[in-house]
């Protein structure tokens, strides 16, 4: 997302470092426990590209939560990080995320941006917007059959976010969607699993 140089899960930072952005989606702020994998043997040349089927964004719509992320700064110590999309009548998408932030029973933060679609063939390109008149890289990288996980990226790769439908995946079903981002070209090494209770 992001129409400032080279995106949210997603962001605020990636607006004020005018850096490769997230989303959320974008702020999608999370954190935690860092895992210890290292990055790929070989890193995809070119930008991150959204995925090429349609997405249905009434089905899209709802709450998703940051089950692992590569957060921008704000999100390393956000915990029960969610973000909850709805399609309003002219076609973008005012965003509702919140987080506590520094524990599970810190202060809750809550952020409103709002996302553009810029894709309309697969509606998997978005940018979303913190700040006006800054927007950030939005991209749907993979998204499950029934719109139960999603990945979300930015074009250099620097962030992306795992997120759910429910606070919790089967340890199976994470590890998949960890693959899945390293075969995207990720730096695994700075995947974090966010905290949810």
């Amino acid at each position: 997302m992001r129409e400032f140089p080279n995106h949210m899960h997603p962001t605020i930072l990636s607006i004020i470092m005018k850096s490769a952005p997230p989303a959320c989606a974008a702020l999608t702020l999370g954190l935690t426990s860092c895992q210890s994998i290292s990055k790929p043997a070989t890193q995809p040349t070119g930008k991150l590209q959204a995925i090429t089927r349609h997405v249905d964004l009434e089905r899209f719509m709802g709450d998703w939560y940051v089950i692992g992320n590569i957060p921008v700064f704000l999100e390393k110590d956000a915990y029960n990080a969610k973000e909850s999309y709805e399609l309003a009548a002219d076609g973008t998408i005012p965003t509702t995320f919140t987080f506590n932030k520094g524990s599970f029973d810190g202060p809750l933060k809550t952020m409103h941006p709002k996302g553009f679609v810029e894709n309309r063939e697969t509606n998997a390109e978005w940018k979303m917007q913190f700040l006006w008149p800054f927007k950030a890289d939005y991209l749907i990288t993979y998204l499950s059959d029934d719109y139960r996980t999603v990945i979300i990226g930015v074009p250099n790769r620097k962030y992306a976010w795992i997120m759910a439908r429910t606070k919790t995946l089967p340890e199976a079903e994470y590890n998949f969607l960890v693959k899945e981002l390293e075969r995207q070209g990720h730096d695994l090494s700075k995947l974090r699993k966010v905290p949810q209770r």
